[in-house]
């Protein structure tokens, strides 16, 4: 099914939904009145209310509004059998409150009672069905022509002097001027009722359709918003022509400026170029014409590495030397090209499902990459005394020689991320952003298997602990020496698909929840003014 096949589906499928709604509506309200009106007639004696031809009529209504809510209920319909309901079902209806006016008599002001009760009926169908407003003025038509033509013939055969004797309006200008009257004060109601239901049709419908319009950047339709970043929101979306879902991520409106919209475009080039399977694959990417900048991406059905933590504690040390080892794979290609990811968190480690594979981990978000290839300046560092990142995974270079940075950076980022699926806590914590910043330059971090309560194999331990030097020299000097390490070490042959299958069945759903928020707020990405 082609991405406009789909749209035309959920909007048929939206249109069924309400029409039933309609219909359950007006035929909840008519039968409310139709027993009103026999626990009245029962209460005053008149017995006879189950025979008068009123009752019969105002039945066939009730009857006509419910079997829309019947036929529309059910399975699937297309759009010419929900047409030919709809309208048959209301024409059906409306002409039967009609007829049912012609047999209520004249004391009761029949045409008010019929004027009121169709009233109702349109406006509930402007409210509760998509429409546009010229259906809405031609239902209208159709209904109140008959209307006021009834309620003339009706009158026009009014006895006069019963008529006068009742006190009537218009009784000096014989059947003719009562009918006329009536049909007259009936047609101006009813044509201040259809142009209120048009202009709410017009208003709602016109809504729905910048509601549309505003969820559409270029080919892609946005759906549901996954998450918010420093830089901008992602959604799910689909495209018009592709059958498989996908994420689009664009700028935040506040963020709209040359330097961020630098930062934003050049994120998007740079990831472009990366094809490691560990990394997010990019897709397309474009501006919309008032001026939004996007980019899609494949659609990660997963959770993040802060949420596993939050719900699922502390990782087997297999299972995440095996993360190590994917996050070490993506870095290495990245590095090898000259970028740097800065950026490392486990926010920005998606573990998520591919060919049959759980545990597969993607990195994401490249907002702060930096281009060591490239002669240009770093827009968001342009400033001397500005430094970005994640406190609590930032290196200590990062936070004291930031233009200095290279490759051995994001082995630190890494080094803490896994520290922290080994302990569910961070290598340093704080209640400020600059006091976790001071103990990453000056603290030596506790030994993972001093903050848990099982084992850590000494090869993962000294591992972690080397990304985690303070000189850069004294780490792992390439993402590929990390992998190598790994291996020789064997913990990561340990955790295996099976495991991590049946570690999904159990926990997939609650890490899956978007409802759940994450423990730690400070991992959030930052841009810190440094005084000097």
């Amino acid at each position: 099914m082609t991405g406009t096949a789909q749209r035309s589906t959920e909007d048929l499928g939206f249109l069924q939904h309400r029409l039933a709604v309609f219909g359950l509506i007006a035929g909840g309200v008519s039968a409310f009145a139709l027993l009103a009106r026999v626990a009245v007639a029962i209460f005053t004696g008149g017995s006879g209310i189950l025979r008068h031809p009123s009752f019969h009529y105002h039945l066939l209504a009730v009857a006509a509004f419910l079997a829309i809510w019947l036929v529309c209920r059910g399975r699937a319909r297309s759009r010419r059998f929900l047409q030919i309901a709809e309208f048959s079902g209301l024409i059906l209806g409306c002409s039967a409150l009609q007829a049912m006016g012609t047999y209520i008599p004249y004391r009761h002001s029949p045409e008010l009672i019929v004027a009121f009760a169709l009233s109702l009926t349109l406006f509930a169908r402007a409210v509760f069905v998509p429409s546009s407003a010229k259906l809405t003025l031609a239902l209208g038509a159709v209904i109140g022509v008959p209307l006021v033509v009834s309620i003339y013939l009706n009158y026009r055969g009014v006895d006069i002097d019963r008529w006068n004797a009742m006190g009537g309006a218009w009784k000096d200008y014989g059947a003719f001027g009562v009918a006329l009257g009536k049909a007259g004060t009936t047609g101006f109601w009813w044509i201040s009722t259809t142009v209120l239901c048009t202009a709410a049709t017009r208003v709602i419908y016109g809504l729905r359709r910048q509601i549309v319009e505003a969820r559409q950047l270029g080919q892609y339709t946005l759906e549901e918003k996954l998450g918010e970043g420093a830089m901008g929101m992602v959604y799910r979306a689909r495209h018009a022509m592709l059958r498989r879902p996908c994420a689009v991520k664009l700028l935040l409106p506040d963020k709209v400026g040359e330097m961020h919209l630098a930062r934003f475009e050049r994120e998007v080039q740079l990831t472009a170029r990366l094809t490691h399977p560990h990394t997010v694959t990019i897709y397309d990417y474009g501006r919309t014409p008032d001026g939004i900048f996007y980019y899609a991406m494949e659609l990660l059905e997963g959770a993040a590495v802060d949420k596993v933590i939050h719900v699922d504690g502390p990782q087997p040390p297999e299972r995440v030397a095996y993360l190590m080892d994917q996050v070490a794979a993506a870095l290495a290609e990245a590095h090898g090209i000259g970028l740097i990811h800065r950026d490392i968190k486990p926010a920005n480690i998606i573990l998520t499902e591919q060919g049959g594979e759980p545990d597969v981990a993607k990195v994401v978000d490249f907002g702060l990459v930096k281009d060591v290839t490239s002669g240009e300046a770093d827009p968001l560092l342009s400033q001397a005394d500005t430094v970005a990142g994640t406190p609590l995974y930032m290196s200590p270079e990062t936070i004291i020689a930031y233009h200095q940075v290279d490759a051995r950076s994001d082995l630190y980022a890494l080094g803490a991320v896994c520290y922290f699926m080994l302990t569910g806590e961070p290598v340093f914590k704080g209640r400020t952003a600059a006091e976790v910043c001071t103990q990453h330059v000056h603290n030596e971090p506790v030994p993972p298997s001093k903050r848990r309560s099982t084992p850590v194999p000494p090869d993962l331990e000294s591992l972690i602990l080397a990304c985690l030097e303070k000189d850069p020299a004294q780490r792992p000097q390439t993402a590929n020496h990390i992998r190598a390490r790994l291996w020789a070490g064997g913990t990561a042959a340990e955790w295996n698909t099976d495991r991590a299958r049946r570690w999904w069945r159990e926990k997939g759903e609650e890490v899956r929840d978007r409802r759940t928020a994450v423990k730690y707020e400070s991992s959030r990405t930052i841009a810190v003014k440094l005084d000097r």
